[in-house]
C-alpha cells in the first residue's frame, strides 16, 4: 500500500513566504486549533502524512489554489521541482528554454539574492522545518501525559517522532548544501518570540549529524517501512551524503564514515533493478533499489512539480508525448553536448535521450530542438501501460537509490585508499547493469572515472551540482560547458556561486542574518 498516496490529510497548512523570519514564527494552520488536533493521538499519523506530502505537493488543494507558500507560481515552488532546478540547471546536464523569471539565471550561473527559484527553495525548506518543529513539539512526554495518552499511544507516537526528525534533518541538509550559513530553529524555539539566529555551515553539519545519530535506533529497520516512509535505510542514505560532502561543508573529510553508511545500505538487501529504466517509470514503486522515494500519484498528489514537471518538461520537438503516457510536452529541459559526451559507448542502456531533429550546438537557449531531451522520466509502466492520468504522472522521485551508494563506496575507497578492490567491484556492478555484461568492467579506478560514471548513472536526479562542487569542477574554469557563465561555449565563473544567496527579503526582515560572501 502506498501510504503517502492514500492517507487522508486533515492538516490544511498555509504559510506565506514574506520572510523566513516571519514564516518560522508562524504556526501552521489546520482549520482546527493545533492543540485540538494534537489532543487526539489518532491525529498524529495524519499530520505526519502532511510532513511527507510536503515533499510532493505544493498545497492542500492541488495542483493549485491553496499554496503552502506565496510569492511564486505554485507549481514552480514544489519541493522536488525547485530542488531539481537548483541542482541541475546550473550544470552541464540540463538547460531550460523557458524565460520565466529565475530560470535564465540558473541556466547561466548568474543568479542573485532576488532570484525567484532560489528564494522558492529556501522558503520551501523552511516551510517543511516549521511543520516538523510543531509536530515534534507536540510529541513531548509532558504534553502526552497531560492529555492522558496511554503507554501504547506514546510508543506509537515515538516512532512517528523519529520520522519527523528525519524529515526535518533532510530539509536542514538541503539548506546546508544549497545555502550554507542559514537561520536555525528547532522545537524548543516558540513561534512568534524572536528573530532566528544564523548557524554556521560547519555547526549545522554537526547538528544534522547528531540528529541522525540520535534517531537511528528509533527508525524502522531498513526495507521494513510502508512504501514512501523513511526507515534506517533512508537515514544511512542521507547520512552518507552528509559525510561524502563533509570536506566541502566543514573542511574536514569523512569519507570513511560515508563508506560505512554506504556499506550498511549495500548489506541491507536492496538490489539493482535488472532494467535501469524501471527506476523512472509510472510503476517504479516496484523498484527493488529505491531506498527513499517522494511519491506521486495521478489521482491523489496533483502538482505541477515533481514527476509532472520531470516528464512533461523534457518533451518537445519531434517527440510524441503519447510514448511517455502524457498528453502534452512543455518543450523546456534538454541536456547539453558536454554531458552527452560522457556516453562514448552507444551500448550503454542508460543513454536515454531523443536525438531525431535535435542539434548538438545550443546557440539559442529558448530553442528546444537545440540540445538533447532526456527520456528517462516517463508515465509509462514496465508493462507498457500508462499511468492513471495523462496530465499528472504516477512516477515517484527516487531521492535515494542503491546504485548511487555503490558509486559512493567506490569514490570513498579511492579517496581513502582503503578497500579499493571492493570499490572497483561495486563500480563494476553498476556498469554491468548498464551494459548487460562484464565486458566493460574496469580493473582500477580514478576519481574522474567515478565522477563521469555518476554523470551517466544519476543524471537528471538532482545530484549533479553537489557532485561537481565536491570535485571542484562546478565554478571556476577547469570544466566548461555550454552557457556556463553566459557564454555559448562556457566561461569561468566565480567560486561564490558554489553557494546560493539568502533571499534579500530575509536579510531585510531578520537583522541576525548575514549574506553569503560574494552577493
Amino acid at each position: 500500500m502506498n501510504w503517502i498516496k492514500t492517507t487522508t490529510l486533515i492538516a490544511v497548512a498555509a504559510l506565506t513566504a514574506a520572510s523566513c523570519a516571519k514564516q518560522m514564527d508562524l504556526k501552521p494552520k489546520y482549520g482546527l486549533n493545533a492543540e485540538t488536533v494534537y489532543s487526539d493521538p489518532n491525529n498524529y499519523i495524519n499530520v505526519l502524512a502532511k510532513l511527507y506530502a510536503g515533499l510532493a505537493i505544493s498545497g492542500n488543494h492541488g495542483p493549485a489554489g491553496q499554496p503552502d507558500i506565496g510569492g511564486i507560481d505554485e507549481g514552480f515552488s514544489q519541493y522536488v521541482r525547485v530542488l531539481w532546478n537548483l541542482q541541475e540547471l546550473p550544470t552541464d546536464e540540463e538547460i531550460c528554454g523557458w524565460s520565466d523569471p529565475g530560470i535564465p539565471e540558473l541556466n547561466t550561473m548568474t543568479w542573485n539574492d532576488n532570484s525567484s527559484f532560489v528564494s522558492a527553495m529556501y522558503y520551501r525548506i523552511y516551510y517543511q522545518i516549521a511543520l516538523a518543529n510543531e509536530f515534534i513539539r507536540y510529541c513531548s512526554d509532558e504534553w502526552m501525559t497531560d492529555k492522558g495518552f496511554t503507554d501504547a499511544e506514546k510508543s506509537m507516537i515515538a516512532g512517528y517522532l523519529a520520522e519527523a526528525r528525519y524529515l526535518r534533518a533532510m530539509s536542514y541538509y538541503h539548506a546546508l548544501d544549497l545555502f550554507g550559513n542559514v537561520p536555525f530553529v528547532d522545537e524548543s524555539d516558540r513561534p512568534g518570540v524572536y528573530f532566528p539566529e544564523q548557524i554556521s555551515r560547519s555547526n549545522l553539519f554537526t547538528w544534522v549529524e547528531s540528529e541522525l545519530n540520535a534517531i537511528e535506533s528509533g527508525m524502522m529497520a531498513a526495507r521494513s517501512a510502508p512504501y514512501g516512509r523513511a526507515d534506517q535505510g533512508a537515514l544511512w542514505a542521507l547520512r552518507a551524503k552528509l559525510y561524502l560532502n563533509a570536506e566541502v561543508y566543514t573542511g574536514n573529510p569523512k569519507y570513511d564514515l560515508a563508506m560505512a553508511d554506504a556499506l550498511s545500505i549495500i548489506n541491507a538487501g536492496y538490489t539493482l533493478e535488472t532494467n535501469y529504466a524501471y527506476n523512472f517509470m509510472a510503476d517504479n514503486h516496484l523498484s527493488t533499489e529505491v531506498i527513499f522515494p517522494v511519491t506521486f500519484d495521478g489521482d491523489r498528489t496533483l502538482t505541477w512539480g515533481g514527476s509532472t514537471f520531470l516528464v512533461h518538461s523534457h518533451i518537445g520537438g519531434s517527440m510524441d508525448q503519447n510514448d511517455f503516457g502524457v498528453n502534452s510536452g512543455w518543450q523546456g529541459n534538454r541536456a547539453t553536448s558536454a554531458w552527452y559526451a560522457l556516453f562514448s559507448d552507444s551500448a550503454d542502456s542508460r543513454e536515454m535521450v531523443h536525438l531525431a531533429g535535435q542539434e548538438d550546438t545550443i546557440t539559442d537557449i529558448t530553442t528546444f530542438t537545440q540540445g538533447y531531451p532526456i527520456t528517462k522520466w516517463t508515465n509509462m509502466g514496465r508493462d507498457g501501460v500508462a499511468g492513471a492520468d495523462a496530465t499528472f504522472p504516477d512516477t515517484d522521485f527516487p531521492m535515494f537509490r542503491l546504485a548511487d551508494y555503490y558509486l559512493v563506496y567506490a569514490e570513498c575507497a579511492e579517496r581513502t585508499g582503503t578497500n579499493q578492490a571492493q570499490g572497483v567491484a561495486y563500480f563494476n556492478m553498476v556498469r554491468e547493469r548498464a551494459f548487460g555484461h562484464a565486458n566493460n568492467n574496469v580493473a582500477t579506478l580514478n576519481l574522474q572515472q567515478i565522477l563521469d560514471e555518476r554523470g551517466r548513472e544519476l543524471y537528471a536526479e538532482a545530484q549533479r551540482r553537489s557532485d561537481l562542487i565536491r570535485y571542484d569542477q562546478f565554478t571556476g574554469g577547469s570544466y566548461l560547458w555550454p552557457w556556463k557563465g553566459e557564454s555559448q561555449f562556457g566561461a569561468p565563473t566565480s567560486t561564490h556561486y558554489n553557494l546560493y544567496p539568502l533571499p534579500s527579503s530575509d536579510l531585510i526582515a531578520n537583522p541576525n542574518l548575514q549574506q553569503n560572501e560574494g552577493y
